[in-house]
């Protein structure tokens, strides 16, 4: 058994829908994750907006937006007036769910709850529309086996009961469907895993079954080696070990969420990214088996602001790396690079909200300087120390571009190295040009 999960693009219309269910009926006994129709969340999270201010008129005018898009969708999805009123009954229920909201303070469980909704009515028209077909598929609700422990962390063995339960009590299935993204939390409240989660709901599946596969289908043909919007002539990845692809998801990847890769990589369970527009590509395949002396792509993350603590106190003592860190886990910021001198530190966060107070706090240590607008550009493959040349190449590459900072050493995957915002796409460019157009 494999789990196959696609993305919002992948059932963002009627037609595209109706893809999906060919293609997953063909392809066997198989647990299958959905997304929300692409634009659905970001719909809710606009009218969640809305009931945090109070404002019912704007939220209500949203919703019926979002109602208009989904009776246009199964207007074209459905063929027969039975499917179509089950489908619209269905996706009423949703609708009515969303417009009953009139607290007057509406709070972050609240919003969890309504940002369920996107899941939920897109299993549910996948669901009618298998029926329609002659398909028996066994509708999963993942609130009744997802859910995180008071860590908010995943809780495997809960998942792996509870589900497994559900597929010995239908066992005559042909597809079994389920919600990515939603769960419950250790107190039974509506949840998520956070943006992205459906991948991470994949993978939670795939181990708690023992997964033949995971499949991440999407609307591009697997992990290309540099970014096609910004570089001509990228190629997919055929391979790449587990340690490169989350090197690559981390730093700026879409097309995989980082938070996938670990549970598959710990059950030894492949992961392979296909495309939904083009079933028959071979996509990428993520596995723990090494291709040695080679460079497999190159990513970058936007949004990255550098930090510059010099100290003459730092000379020779000890202690003074950890009361700077402690600063970053105070406000609970994580630090992406980090390289240090005799008397200085820098580092890199993706995250401002703190920056200010950090900042302040840091002042106390030495003299402060901080760089905003900046990219990491990573680049990932086989890059072992002893491999002679390959940091050469990379550093050679950029020779005309000014870089902020290099981390190399950390990771056997991975160099990365910060350049200005306006330096990227240039960046990105010349590497492609040196790595992989010799």
């Amino acid at each position: 058994m494999k789990v196959l999960k696609f993305g919002g693009t992948s059932v963002g219309s009627a037609q595209r829908i109706k893809d999906v269910a060919q293609l997953i009926t063909n392809r066997g006994r198989n647990i299958v994750v959905l997304s929300a129709m692409s634009g659905t969340t970001n719909t809710l999270v606009e009218i969640s907006e809305y009931l945090y201010k109070n404002n019912a008129t704007g939220a209500k005018e949203t919703i019926n937006q979002l109602e208009s898009k989904y009776l246009a969708t199964i207007d074209e999805l459905f063929s027969g007036e039975d499917y179509k009123s089950k489908a619209s009954e269905a996706i009423g229920e949703h609708i009515d769910f969303l417009r009953r909201y009139n607290k007057p303070v509406f709070t972050v469980f609240d919003e969890k709850e309504v940002l369920a909704r996107g899941e939920l009515m897109s299993t549910a028209l996948m669901n009618l529309y298998l029926q329609q077909q002659g398909v028996n598929v066994c509708l999963i609700p993942a609130l009744d086996f997802m859910r995180t422990d008071k860590n908010a962390e995943p809780d495997t063995e809960y998942i792996k009961l509870h589900l497994n339960n559900i597929l010995e009590q239908n066992q005559n299935a042909e597809i079994y469907l389920t919600q990515g993204f939603i769960c419950r939390n250790a107190y039974g409240e509506t949840d998520n895993l956070q943006r992205g989660g459906s991948d991470y709901t994949a993978s939670l599946i795939g181990v708690a079954v023992g997964a033949e596969e995971i499949e991440i289908w999407t609307d591009i043909d697997g992990m290309h080696n540099n970014d096609p919007r910004f570089v001509d002539g990228t190629s997919p990845v055929s391979q790449l070990h587990f340690e490169e692809a989350a090197e690559l998801a981390y730093f700026g990847a879409k097309i995989l969420h980082p938070t996938c890769v670990l549970p598959a990589k710990l059950a030894n369970i492949p992961v392979r990214l296909l495309n939904t527009m083009c079933p028959e590509a071979h996509g990428t395949l993520i596995f723990n088996t090494e291709s040695t002396h080679t460079i497999k792509a190159v990513a970058a993350k936007d949004n990255i602001t550098a930090i510059k603590i010099k100290s003459g106190r730092m000379l020779l003592a000890y202690g003074f790396l950890r009361k700077v860190f402690e600063i970053f886990e105070t406000y609970r910021t994580p630090i992406d690079m980090i390289v240090t001198s005799e008397v200085g530190v820098s580092v890199t966060i993706d995250n401002e909200r703190n920056l200010s107070a950090i900042v302040e706090d840091l002042k106390k240590f030495g003299t402060v300087t901080v760089d905003k607008d900046m990219v990491i550009i990573c680049v990932v493959g086989d890059l072992e120390w002893q491999n002679r040349g390959f940091e050469a190449e990379v550093v050679n590459a950029l020779r005309e571009i000014p870089v902020r900072m290099i981390s190399y050493g950390g990771s056997n995957y991975n160099i990365s190295l910060l350049v200005k915002k306006s330096d990227k796409v240039r960046a990105l460019n010349l590497l492609s040009q040196r790595l992989f157009n010799k």
